[in-house]
């Protein structure tokens, strides 16, 4: 059978199409590799906070806002620099809750060197998808303690249970020790950052925020959008400071804080009680009890104590007007010092007021009530100096002879119109004895 040959024309076209095909797509491929947006040239951004103190409601918020931001901007990572002593446990389970729902890898690095990660903190350690320590640092003490009063012991062993399953549930969701994590709420151990490296507490050491970054670059981690790989090697930090709403309130939360303020409030108000139209000390007054009242939200407030203050200050007030030769001076004392001492009643030292503080404040706090209160009270029983009221018991001489139909009387260099019960002559000292509208009564001074 014979073949036709298409021609050199035809056979030169059939090459050609292809090779144009491959082209393109060589082109194509070369320029999405080069192409500024591919992922693998992307430089991330990684979101560092610090939470320096006790776990309570301010930094709760502060944290948990952060994990949001963190999210909006799309950041690689959240690195929470922590040194606590531990907080309250509705703040941690709150920020553990904030953690567990996060989308971002959050990185939970106790730093620096000299911090603590103890009560609260080992929980929020815990639940981070990465956790790190400084050298120099350590962890442990998570005991749960009472915060508003002594437990029984069938109450201070559910708690204890409760707090070893969370902390448990925690270490096993992110592969960690969770053996040692419930000693460390049963037994209150505590150990150093080598340690916690070797028994698999935390994942690693790094001595500063750099290293750390370099060393999880490329570590997988379990988010609630499933699998990531943490890209952090040479990404930029974006550090997010405490701003002045949350200093502030984190400044007023402070026990020794929140004491004052209660204080400053009752002398402010108290003072205004008793010099009605003074106006500020009422409004200073007013502020700061509903800086203390904020306060005492973010504290365990026992109050029994705070019924003891406000006996107390009433004890002082009714020393004024009832004689009690000093009794009720000194049930006020011991009634406010008994209760400045239970007012924040927990084991943790950061939430107990000092002895130190609280003596001056109720010796001060006696002395101005019992002050305050003395002028106020004679003030209002001296005997007036002006006005017709005035003239009572005042001496004058008579200009005419004093009848108890009339005369005429001279009274601290006024003219008066005025009788008498008896006749008195012309010229004689007498005393007056009421007023009357315009007319008083006088009688003769022996």
């Amino acid at each position: 059978m014979m073949r036709i040959d298409p021609g050199p024309e035809k056979r030169r076209a059939k090459r050609t199409i292809p090779d144009i095909v491959r082209g393109i797509i060589l082109c194509i491929s070369i320029a999405l590799f080069l192409s500024p947006a591919f992922p693998a040239e992307q430089k991330g951004k990684v979101m560092v906070i610090t939470v320096d103190g006790v776990i309570n409601p301010v930094s709760a918020e502060f944290i948990e806002k952060n994990i949001d931001r963190a999210s909006g901007m799309n950041a690689a990572a959240l690195v929470i620099e922590l040194d606590t002593p531990g907080g309250l446990d509705t703040s941690m389970r709150s920020i553990v809750k904030a953690i567990i729902s996060s989308g971002v890898p959050v990185i939970v690095y106790v730093s620096p060197s000299g911090a603590r990660d103890a009560s609260a903190g080992v929980f929020i350690t815990m639940a981070a998808h990465v956790a790190a320590m400084s050298p120099g640092t350590n962890i442990g003490a998570a005991h749960p303690v009472s915060t508003g009063g002594k437990m029984d012991k069938t109450m201070a062993e559910k708690v204890t249970n409760d707090a070893a399953a969370y902390i448990r549930s925690l270490a096993e969701k992110n592969g960690r020790n969770a053996d040692w994590a419930e000693e460390a709420v049963r037994q209150s151990v505590s150990i150093t950052e080598s340690e916690a490296l070797k028994k698999h507490v935390i994942d690693l050491v790094s001595p500063d925020l750099g290293s750390l970054l370099r060393e999880i670059d490329g570590k997988k981690v379990m988010t609630v959008l499933g699998e990531k790989t943490l890209r952090t090697a040479g990404a930029e930090v974006v550090r997010e400071k405490m701003g002045w709403r949350y200093k502030i309130l984190n400044f007023i939360s402070d026990p020794s804080v929140a004491y004052m303020l209660m204080l400053l409030g009752f002398y402010g108000v108290f003072f205004e009680l008793t010099n009605p139209g003074v106006i500020f000390p009422g409004v200073a007054g007013a502020i700061f009890l509903i800086l203390a009242f904020y306060s005492f939200q973010t504290l365990p407030v026992n109050y029994a104590g705070l019924l003891l203050i406000i006996l107390g200050l009433v004890m002082f007030i009714l020393e004024i007007k009832i004689i009690s030769h000093g009794a009720l001076t000194v049930g006020g004392i011991i009634s406010m010092v008994i209760g400045s001492l239970m007012l924040f009643e927990s084991p943790e030292p950061m939430l107990r007021l000092s002895l130190y503080l609280i003596l001056p404040a109720v010796i001060f706090t006696a002395l101005f009530f019992s002050v305050t209160f003395s002028l106020v009270y004679k003030a209002q029983r001296r005997r007036p100096v002006t006005g017709s009221e005035g003239l009572v018991g005042l001496e004058g001489t008579t200009s005419s002879e004093i009848t108890p139909e009339g005369g005429m009387v001279m009274v601290r260099g006024e003219v008066w119109s005025a009788y008498s019960d008896e006749a008195i002559g012309k010229g004689e000292k007498v005393l007056v004895q009421s007023v009357s509208g315009l007319k008083i009564k006088v009688k003769k001074r022996r």
